[in-house]
């Protein structure tokens, strides 16, 4: 950074050569994160929800975003893979967001919500409410699809973009999370009702925690997933990780009309490695 344009939290970033532009995330304070989540530290400012615009390659911050509530803890982010195009999305964790990002014609950027995962109220949890909490996400190669992960609630979810500021859900898929049956987390549906979601094994083995870091093979139809994000956060809120070890898993992707599916075939176990 150049003298005086220091950010207060840094994460990812990703940048657009065309447009001259580099934009990077703000997970948080060290101190706070590596202890495990604690609400009292984002009241006391000690995780981002600021995006920092620089010039690129000058690595001058020309920028700041605040994304506010609806932002907080904003983590990956990407542009489109198309190098003429001036927008991209940014994944708020706890706010549980995508957000598009966009270059005005007056050299600023903006920003917007444009898919809002809904907190589910919840019986024998440390709160209320449990956000989805997205870790991670990625976008298709050809743009079409957006792709990206509730840590807590347990699901990966498929998106067409084509319309990138009115995305369409196009899949969804449950994979882990702490709503699985068996786990002792209930949702609570309007009725009053508890409920939980059916994750089925692959090879006879159950899947624990939850879809965190995922990525894509070229050609789309293919998605692998990770199941761990941080040793403090997996031993807070997934302990079977630190005792059992963590998986990937792959997921069989429609890449025409829009679909997700586990493969029952592949399940990459690092306890027994």
């Amino acid at each position: 950074d150049k003298p005086g344009h220091g950010p207060l939290f840094g994460y990812d970033f990703w940048y657009q050569p065309r447009f001259k532009t580099m934009i990077s995330t703000s997970w948080g304070a060290p101190k706070a994160f590596s202890k495990g989540f604690n609400l009292q530290h984002v009241a006391d400012g000690l995780y981002g929800s600021h995006l920092h615009i620089y010039q690129w390659p000058e690595g001058e911050m020309k920028q700041i975003i605040d994304l506010g509530n609806t932002g907080l803890l904003p983590l990956e982010i990407r542009f489109l893979h198309d190098p003429s195009k001036d927008t991209g999305y940014v994944g708020s964790a706890l706010s549980s967001n995508m957000i598009r990002f966009f270059k005005n014609s007056d050299d600023t950027w903006s920003h917007e919500v444009v898919i809002s995962v809904k907190p589910l109220k919840v019986e024998n949890w440390i709160l209320p409410e449990m956000p989805g909490l997205i870790t991670d996400f990625l976008i298709s190669l050809d743009d079409r699809f957006i792709y990206f992960v509730n840590w807590l609630h347990g699901d990966i979810r498929q998106y067409n973009i084509e319309d990138p500021k009115n995305p369409v859900l196009t899949g969804q898929i449950w994979v882990g999370g702490l709503l699985q049956k068996g786990s002792p987390v209930k949702a609570v549906g309007e009725d009053g009702n508890t409920f939980q979601f059916e994750v089925p094994q692959i090879k006879g083995k159950s899947l624990r925690g939850g879809p965190q870091m995922i990525q894509l093979s070229l050609d789309g139809k293919r998605l692998y997933a990770t199941n761990s994000l941080f040793s403090a956060w997996d031993r807070q809120f997934y302990p079977e990780i630190m005792e059992k070890g963590s998986h990937i898993i792959q997921i069989d992707v429609d890449t025409e009309k829009g679909g997700l599916t586990i493969n029952p075939d592949f399940f990459v176990d690092f306890g027994d490695e």
